[in-house]
């Protein structure tokens, strides 16, 4: 996209930053003129991106974060406040789908388990990774963004946490957690200038979604349920990313940004 001006002077953190909407918001933050905090736990893929960034001109730097550890939170809060002064902006993306590692293309229409077939310890990564990620991230700024006079929180949902479906119900489940988080949050901290909103993606191609789209009845099944035609893009989140970090929407909060094609619609 073209390069602007729009959350200039910014300081933003982004996780799940490596590839799929985290790396296209890392580079809509940065070509917006926002210093960018790019975290994952893919090294070479997000160091990749922040190199991308930078050689654009744009200013970006890459740090591993596992988004459940909450020492790590800590520590990159407090380094990022101290070389940048503050804390502006969070997005929350980093996300894991719950279908079975190594899978390039679903079969069936099922995204996940059945509920009876799903496992605790499956249950327990999808909430620890979706959830309690999310919470720790947003915990680990409030303090920097109080100094700063505010501040935007981002946090990635689904419209798996709005609807249901067939099965994969530890999903849904924590993209609710973060819909309800995030109101809650937005609630608490308002007083401080703080805004908290959740974005609600449907069948976007992603790495993460790629096999649920590619494969032939899951991927007709989802296109069929998309009013307007086709399968969204990373961009088209990143640039609903880009409102809510911006001062345009310095009036929303507690909100629910449905990016979707009109799926949910329906």
């Amino acid at each position: 996209m073209q390069k602007g001006e729009r959350i200039k002077g910014k300081v933003t953190i982004v996780t799940g930053a490596a590839s799929g909407i985290g790396a296209e918001t890392a580079r809509v933050f940065a070509s917006q003129g926002a210093s960018v905090v790019l975290c994952d736990v893919q090294d070479d893929m997000g160091q990749s991106v922040a190199n991308e960034i930078t050689d654009a001109g744009g200013t970006a730097q890459y740090q591993r974060l596992d988004v459940c550890s909450e020492s790590e939170w800590t520590a990159l809060a407090e380094a990022v406040e101290g070389k940048f002064g503050q804390i502006n902006v969070l997005a929350n993306i980093a996300g894991i789908s719950g279908r079975p590692a190594g899978m390039t293309v679903q079969v069936g229409n099922i995204a996940g388990t059945a509920l009876v077939d799903q496992t605790l310890e499956g249950w327990n990564r999808i909430m620890e990774v979706n959830a309690t990620g999310v919470f720790l991230g947003t915990r680990g700024v409030i303090a920097a963004m109080q100094r700063a006079g505010g501040g935007s929180v981002i946090n990635i949902s689904s419209i798996c946490g709005i609807v249901g479906s067939f099965a994969n119900a530890a999903y849904h489940a924590s993209k609710g957690a973060v819909r309800i988080f995030s109101k809650s949050v937005a609630i608490q901290y308002a007083k401080d200038q703080i805004r908290v909103n959740s974005i609600h993606p449907g069948f976007v191609d992603t790495p993460m979604a790629r096999p649920g789209l590619l494969g032939n009845e899951s991927g007709q099944a989802r296109m069929a349920a998309t009013p307007l035609g086709r399968f969204g893009k990373p961009v088209d989140i990143a640039m609903g990313c880009l409102y809510l970090a911006s001062d345009e929407a310095s009036w929303v909060t507690g909100s629910e940004l449905v990016i979707d094609g009109g799926m949910t619609a329906n």
